[in-house]
């Protein structure tokens, strides 16, 4: 009896073993249909061109986290591939396009995914170009025109509208209700600063009291102006000095030190993230995603 169960055990087991011998997962490999490549300015200072589509897949590994939904991850493909376009357009007669950070777009080359991922590169990558491939060439327009197709991490509850935080006001960067974003680890933060330093980083001279004006608020709630000690800052300088997630804060001294509560991540125009997937996990489809945070926005293909 005992033969016969080592038997049958040998008997399923073996074929498993051969498998995973001789039958390795492999990475899936683009047949490129055409040779458009992007320009990356890396941090080094050189400039690599990519084809556009693996450029897509390295944006998205810096951008997303991998284990976010499919329909999620399908937009942030759409959406990359539309920012990259816009900036190959607008920048053809320089020596570059993108650079390789958050100033555009965080870009990872394979090299470094496979020394980060290490034994889960395959599974990862693969995952992200089957994304890239079933929305190849697909990129947003409004009015025939290429659109900016601005995102970011975490909303407060609500996007911006562009004029809003940025200069212009753009008629498919509306301002529009992400509820999902409440699953975001960075929808609340704190920072706190010993009163001192809080005055060193913003240059102000020390003193025990600490008065906050704010000035001008976004539609939403998020800071545009604020006045500290009688000194008028723009909300993107405290932003910048005290390192903030977002515009959307408020500051409470407590003895001698300084507490400053905020809301979201990054700069709330465009494509909520963490709205994208929590749009997907409520069964929306990547199409519907996009249409809803650029407004009045079609998909085509190139």
């Amino acid at each position: 009896m005992k033969k016969i169960l080592l038997f049958s055990c040998l008997i399923v087991l073996i074929p498993i073993f051969v498998v995973n011998m001789f039958f390795k997962k492999e990475e899936i490999n683009f047949l490129y249909l055409d040779d458009t490549k992007i320009r990356v300015k890396r941090s080094d200072n050189t400039i690599d061109e990519v084809y556009l589509e693996d450029y897509v897949v390295g944006v998205i590994a810096g951008e997303m986290p991998i284990n976010f939904e499919e329909e999620a991850l399908k937009a942030q493909s759409v959406a990359s591939r539309t920012y990259g376009l816009k900036k190959m357009m607008e920048n053809k007669n320089n020596d570059y396009d993108v650079v390789d950070t958050i100033m555009n777009q965080v870009y990872l080359d394979y090299e470094y995914l496979k020394n980060v991922w290490g034994d889960k590169y395959i599974d990862n990558i693969n995952k992200l170009k089957n994304v890239v491939k079933n929305t190849k060439g697909e990129y947003l327009v409004y009015n025939n025109e290429i659109i900016d197709a601005l995102f970011f991490s975490t909303s407060t509850g609500y996007t911006e509208n562009s004029e809003e935080v940025f200069k212009n006001k753009v008629p498919y960067l509306r301002s529009v209700e992400s509820k999902w974003d409440e699953i975001s680890p960075a929808y609340k933060d704190q920072k706190k600063y010993l009163l001192n330093e809080f005055y060193h980083r913003l240059n102000i001279d020390y003193n025990e009291n600490l008065v906050i004006e704010y000035n001008k608020k976004t539609s939403t709630g998020r800071n545009i102006e604020l006045t500290i000690n009688g000194i008028k800052f723009k909300s993107s300088d405290i932003v910048s000095k005290l390192e903030l997630r977002s515009s959307y804060f408020n500051i409470i001294k407590q003895n001698n030190e300084v507490i400053i509560n905020t809301k979201g991540y990054g700069h709330g125009v465009g494509m909520s993230q963490y709205g994208a997937q929590g749009m997907a996990l409520a069964n929306k489809k990547y199409d519907e995603i996009l249409n809803y945070y650029y407004k009045n926005t079609k998909i085509v293909k190139n």
